[in-house]
């Protein structure tokens, strides 16, 4: 049974494979003088983006179902021991991701609690290491890592005010029922996230842990439910099977976890401690009867599928694996955990990497393939001229030259067209980037905050927010209806060129915000799931915590502008550079075919010289196109492959 970890190390095997054409094809460009700005940044992008693929697995429960020790049986098993905190009660304070940063050595970051006073989110105060308190990690020390591990868990008591200043107290205190504490003092985590920097194999590749604290976290912390949690291609959700599904558990799942359309298979339900059964009364297949029995039972009360729901022991599981004892392990149905997350995880994974990687290299390819073909073309031109002008008289040349001369000047006559094209295209973009621009959204950020913080009641802070997500929307409408608009003036340009001057260009390229759209609707309804959700149990100190989600779907507001406004400015860089290319082109072929003839007019005996270069030029040109079609073959061969060993690869 292929574990998820050799599966995903065959992934990593095939997209670094992908990586090294993709690379050899950016070479072979520079080789050739094909390598423009706009290509090779599109080009850089892409390999940055094959270099830096992420595969993020969220691990969620409440405390005391094993989730860490869950952890420590998939993924570190190798080192032998616990390498997570893993015992009685919470051993995860914090959301703790794991992650493998070459550029920074191995090490612990925390983020101090007291963060959460501040107005900025986590993924805004990654980019200040200031802020971040880090502890060195010695790889080479086993339980040096347990102990500073260890750290992930610590808390202190802080008196009730404090609490509530960091929007923690009423989440606490729900989980509590015991009214307030006698010395005003509650106990609260000491960091508000960690980031273990490890130089795990698994983590080098580009896998991310998520390991979450119990579930109060969820709604205490806007960004696991907001960012993290939806983001994670997979999400494990782990009970126990002797404490069954609490009502606690049922609400996180449908409020928070739940999958949306699309997302079913990336979603999974962990049955953990089922060795816990294991009493020597009764059979084995007692046990496995009753064992599926509850999955079954478990998967009906959350609404999963059947086969997203797997019952395993991480425990024995992990001891398993470190004293080699393949009963256990099989007893212990870790396999089939492992086995369910390699078969559905990777090759989505998979898909949409090959799918994008597919789209943008052979949109380059084809615009390369463009240029060599106009190129020709021109070659092709000039020698069925040339030739033609073989034992021809002085008069025909000067014919033939003041007809290239009027060609020359009517195309010129079209670049004054073109130039005026430019000038429309420029007006469009700024007024598309009045709508879909930082600046815009920065400023709806800001009028809705204005308007939170100047009341305190339900129906006022519903509107501001209502304001914000109709403003937003607008303005992604609007942009909507500019990039159709653009490429509408743009197909006609291109079709004008095309029949007027030849010139061999296609349709440009089709762009949409749609799929931003549909992100941005995400964030809208789990915003206004969540604003419900708090003011359910409304007082005064919640205020903080509608803040502090707003702040977060704010930041991920423009996390969505952030990657919308990358991808539009590079599909007007691709609208407009195939046309500029072939109109330098054709400018280039008609000052060389007048340059030919007025040779050819000075000097007869220049006739067939020309001839022969422009010959050798055709030549060449035929050998790149063709080397073109094998770098195709060869990336979409790389692409199609499976994620195979890397023996079995080759």
């Amino acid at each position: 049974m292929t574990s998820l970890v050799d599966r995903f190390q065959d992934y990593s095997t095939w997209r670094a494979g992908v990586t090294l054409r993709v690379r050899a094809f950016r070479r072979w460009l520079e080789d050739h003088d094909l390598l423009d700005g706009q290509t090779e940044a599109r080009l850089t992008q892409l390999l940055e983006r094959l270099g830096d693929d992420k595969l993020t697995i969220a691990f969620v429960a409440e405390f005391s179902r094993g989730k860490s020790e869950l952890i420590n049986a998939i993924f570190f098993a190798d080192f032998g021991r616990r390498l997570l905190p893993s015992s009685t009660g919470r051993t995860t304070m914090c959301p703790t991701e794991l992650a493998w940063d070459p550029a920074h050595p191995p090490c612990i970051q925390l983020l101090p609690i007291e963060t959460r006073a501040a107005h900025a989110t986590i993924a805004e105060l990654k980019r200040f290491p200031e802020e971040w308190r880090a502890i060195p990690l010695d790889v080479n020390d086993p339980q040096g890592l347990v102990e500073a591990f260890q750290e992930v868990r610590v808390t202190k008591r802080v008196p009730i005010e404090e609490a509530k200043h960091y929007g923690l107290f009423a989440a606490e205190a729900a989980a509590r029922a015991a009214g307030l504490p006698a010395d005003g003092m509650v106990e609260i985590p000491c960091w508000r996230h960690a980031i273990i920097n490890f130089p795990h194999p698994l983590l080098e590749q580009g896998l991310v842990i998520l390991d979450t604290p119990g579930l109060n976290a969820i709604g205490s912390e806007p960004e696991l439910t907001l960012n993290l949690l939806p983001n994670a291609h997979a999400l494990l959700f782990v009970l126990s099977i002797d404490a069954g599904v609490s009502k606690s558990d049922i609400e996180v799942w449908r409020d928070h976890l739940a999958a949306t359309p699309g997302q079913e298979k990336a979603r999974f339900v962990v049955l953990n401690k089922i060795d816990s059964l294991w009493d020597g009364l009764r059979t084995d297949e007692d046990i496995a009867r009753e064992v599926d029995g509850q999955a079954h039972a478990v998967g009906s009360v959350l609404g999963v599928a059947p086969d997203r729901v797997l019952a395993v022991s991480a425990q024995k599981g992990l001891v398993a694996k470190i004293t080699n004892d393949e009963q256990l392990l099989a007893r212990s149905r870790l396999p089939e955990l492992e086995a369910a997350l390699s078969s559905q995880l990777i090759p989505a994974k998979h898909e949409i990497v090959r799918d994008a990687t597919r789209v943008e290299v052979f949109d380059l390819l084809g615009n390369t393939r463009a240029i060599l073909e106009a190129r020709l073309a021109g070659v092709l031109e000039q020698l069925t001229e040339l030739r033609a002008l073989r034992g021809k008289n002085l008069g025909v040349v000067e014919e033939m030259m003041g007809r290239v001369r009027r060609e020359k000047e009517d195309f010129e006559r079209g670049l004054a067209r073109f130039q005026a094209l430019r000038g429309v295209f420029a007006q469009r973009t700024n007024e598309l980037f009045t709508h879909l621009g930082m600046d815009a959204l920065k400023d709806e950020s800001r009028r809705a905050l204005r308007e939170m913080s100047r009341s305190q009641i339900t129906p006022s802070l519903r509107s501001a927010m209502v304001g914000y997500f109709e403003g937003v929307r607008a303005k992604l409408e609007r942009s909507g209806a500019i990039i159709a608009e653009i490429r509408e003036m743009m197909e006609a340009m291109f079709r004008k060129f095309s029949d007027e001057h030849g010139l061999r260009i296609g349709s440009p390229p089709p762009f949409s915000l749609f799929r931003y759209v549909k992100e941005f609707d995400r964030l809208e309804r789990n915003f206004r799931t969540h604003f419900d959700t708090i003011y359910t149990m409304m007082t005064h100190e919640k205020l903080v915590l509608i803040e502090k989600f707003f702040e977060t779907l704010a930041s991920q507001v423009r996390r969505v502008y952030t990657y919308a406004n990358r991808e539009v400015e590079q599909w007007l860089r691709a609208v407009m550079s195939p046309l500029e290319t072939q109109v330098r082109e054709r400018q280039i072929q008609l000052r060389r075919r007048l340059e030919s003839i007025k040779r050819i007019h000075q000097a007869t005996d220049a006739l067939e010289e020309r001839i022969g270069e422009l010959e050798d030029v055709e030549k060449d040109l035929v050998r790149q196109l063709e080397s073109v079609h094998r770098i195709a073959f060869e990336i979409e061969h790389a692409l199609d492959l499976e994620p195979l060993p890397l023996a079995a690869a080759a």
